[in-house]
């Protein structure tokens, strides 16, 4: 099993093609969540088009569907359920019409207190659609009172949410992105070829669409695109802890990620790891396609030739939903097959981007063994994951992670393999640009930099409601 990220966003502001082009970065953040998809779109009067349904991108949109959506104005979001349960109930963007005008929310991120948040405002009369953690944010913007303007509104309901969150808003005349005040989750301001804006989770969202990439969105801070231009708020002090996890697995190797190019710091792993964790071999296999890179800095840095043991089969998505054990074991081995030629007599070194349960890695090194590997190490770029996820991560409890409770010495007679190494955590931080205290930790290290409530999970809200 593979950690899963929380979702992607993408809008488009003063575009003619404003919904084939959000499509096309929903596309190529189809990576960031395949269990739904969905797009809204205005022409900036206030009235919204929405589209939603479940599954990947591609089946979700047809023709009729953007001709529908066909304004100048876009929001979209895929999503993996992170907070809330897979149905198209909790597909986003989320939609309400209000006393201020009618809004769309997309959201990448958890929020800490969404079930705190959700409970005070079902105590106002607030009533529910969904299970997400993100409906709260329209509750939150359709309350009485307040400011009038769009871009305060939102930053006012900003101020109330803990957690992480990277937010694309429509609002009656334009697009407000929002990012939470240590930025755990990318978020990205980038020029369209027509003149207007565009946002996206990742920057070859923007190559694909031919969207200049601009900035980044500095962390505690909201901009809106409108008619009048943009215009930015400081709504909260900025304290950066950048997700980690995003370099190490989730991001494409093609974009640049918190001031730093994803592939080249994936290699920096690599070499760190082969420094840290040296071993006899005769070639370096990568786990495709995350540790890819990272098996090539190995490789670059031991000397030891760089070689493809495993093929992936690319018709087989990162989020394989199977009913039980049975079937998710048949997919993941539908997903890679070993090339028998290339390990058949050879000591292999293993490069993989992170271990969670362990049971896929265990089969992997397993079929190397049965494919004639006389040796196999396993090397793994970034530390042992040993404390759940709360920032939009789907592994939110210890049991769900093999080195938890375990030794090192206890996971590698688990995986069956001859050696196992773990990139450090300081070896990991010495591979980015940004000083170490930028960065979240929390899965390697428990030092969570925004405190979690007791019994919060990605079912509380379900428990709640049950």
């Amino acid at each position: 099993m593979k950690a899963k990220d929380s979702c992607g966003v993408f809008g488009v502001f003063g575009d003619p093609d404003a919904a084939v082009k959000t499509f096309s970065g929903l596309f190529a953040l189809q990576h960031r969540g395949q269990e739904s998809a969905g797009m809204a779109t205005t022409k900036g009067d206030g009235q919204l088009e929405v589209w939603r349904g479940m599954g990947q991108v591609a089946a979700v949109f047809n023709e009729a569907a953007l001709a529908a959506l066909k304004n100048p104005i876009a929001i979209g979001h895929v999503r993996y359920s992170t907070m809330g349960s897979s149905t198209i109930a909790n597909a986003q963007p989320l939609v309400a019409r209000t006393h201020a005008g009618a809004f769309a929310v997309a959201h990448n991120g958890n929020l800490t207190n969404g079930p705190s948040l959700r409970r005070d405002l079902e105590a106002r009369g607030s009533i529910f659609q969904a299970t997400a953690d993100s409906e709260v944010i329209l509750h939150l913007l359709a309350r009485p009172g307040g400011p009038k303007e769009p871009l305060e509104r939102i930053a006012q309901a900003a101020r109330e949410l803990e957690g992480a969150f990277s937010l694309l808003v429509l609002t009656p005349t334009g697009i407000v992105a929002v990012r939470d005040p240590h930025g755990f989750r990318p978020l990205w301001l980038g020029k369209t070829r027509a003149g207007g804006w565009a946002f996206s989770s990742e920057t070859p969202a923007f190559d694909l669409t031919g969207v200049e990439a601009v900035r980044e969105l500095a962390p505690g801070t909201a901009v809106e695109v409108t008619q009048a231009g943009l215009r930015e708020l400081r709504y909260a002090e900025a304290t950066p802890r950048h997700c980690v996890f995003e370099h190490v697995y989730f991001a494409r190797p093609d974009g640049t990620l918190f001031g730093d190019p994803v592939h080249e710091v994936r290699k920096k792993l690599g070499r760190a790891l082969a420094r840290e964790h040296p071993a006899r071999a005769d070639i370096v296999i990568p786990v495709p396609d995350s540790g890819n890179a990272a098996a090539l800095g190995f490789s670059l840095e031991s000397g030891i030739p760089y070689e493809h043991g495993f093929i992936r089969n690319h018709y087989v998505g990162r989020t394989f939903i199977t009913p039980d054990k049975t079937a998710r074991a048949t997919a993941a081995d539908m997903k890679l097959n070993v090339v028998k030629a290339a390990v058949r007599g050879k000591r292999v070194v293993v490069v993989d981007d992170s271990v969670v349960r362990g049971t896929t890695a265990r089969r992997r090194c397993r079929y190397l063994r049965e494919a004639g590997a006389t040796e196999v190490h396993l090397r793994v770029s970034c530390p042992p994951l040993r404390h759940p996820c709360f920032y939009g991560i789907d592994f939110q409890s210890k049991g769900e992670l093999v080195a938890a409770e375990k030794s090192l010495d206890e996971v590698a007679r688990l995986l069956e393999v001859d050696s196992l190494g773990y990139l450090s955590v300081e070896g990991m931080l010495a591979c980015l640009s940004q000083p170490g205290s930028s960065y979240c930790t929390a899965c390697w290290t428990g030092d969570y930099p925004v405190p979690i409530p007791a019994g919060l999970s990605k079912e509380a809200l379900e428990n709640k409601c049950g």
